[in-house]
């Protein structure tokens, strides 16, 4: 289920950007912005390239400035993918990286965080990260989730969670192609007890909300469309 989709646009990781710090959090490096007295705290799970992509980086800014205290791991340990590495292809590199070992390193930063006073959390994963926050959402770890351009969730996934759920998918996209996500919001409509929002964003690829060219207006305005639904998804359900 990993294919060149996954691949496509990689950014030019920077551990300089952002308005943020890094530190260590529940033993990983991760991306920290945001008041740190804020009771309410965003987990942002990244794509294959790790928490060093600008893009990613600014997303968690312009979270943080809503007010939440926001949270980017590095889940890959400085060992993100390299589309350069060519003896390294993904479906090697993936077997070192499995969304079943970032749901594991997912759930001590979650108890960091309520240790810390965080009274709910919210998690928005973005291709592979996507994975790890459904399963983060199966066992109710957190408050709300906003998966995006998902890559490896299935059916059987979408039927596991019990939370608000939010879904945003590409019109281009073989990983989630729109009759997937079209079933997975069938399933999360058949919860009457579980809010839930799934949208199709016309005209866009997997991977647009945080691997768009920044000098392409459409493709920023249509990154910034979606950043505001996560942004609303989370002002609705963490209190």
């Amino acid at each position: 289920m990993s294919g060149p989709e996954c691949c496509s646009n990689p950014p030019t990781l920077n551990p300089s950007a952002g308005a943020g710090h890094v530190q260590i959090l529940a033993g990983l490096n991760s991306y920290i912005t945001g008041s740190p007295s804020s009771n309410l705290a965003v987990l942002l799970v990244s794509d294959i390239y790790g928490y060093e992509a600008p893009n990613l980086r600014n997303l968690a800014d312009k979270v943080a400035a809503a007010g939440y205290y926001v949270v980017v791991p590095d889940f890959f340990n400085g060992d993100p993918y390299n589309p350069e590495i060519a003896e390294r292809p993904l479906p090697v590199w993936i077997k070192d990286h499995g969304t079943d070992k970032g749901f594991e390193d997912a759930k001590p930063i979650i108890e960091a965080l309520k240790s810390n006073g965080v009274s709910a959390i919210g998690a928005a994963g973005f291709c592979w990260g996507a994975k790890v926050v459904v399963e983060l959402a199966k066992f109710k770890l957190i408050q709300g989730a906003v998966l995006l351009h998902p890559s490896f969730v299935n059916v059987d996934d979408i039927e596991g969670v019990d939370i608000p759920t939010a879904i945003l998918g590409a019109e281009i996209d073989r990983m989630s192609p729109p009759e997937l996500v079209k079933q997975f919001e069938q399933v999360l409509a058949a919860k009457p007890g579980v809010d839930s929002h799934v949208k199709i964003f016309p005209k866009v690829s997997h991977g647009w909300t945080v691997r768009y060219n920044t000098e392409d207006a459409e493709a920023v305005k249509a990154a910034e469309e979606a950043h505001q639904d996560l942004l609303d998804w989370f002002a609705k359900h963490l209190k």
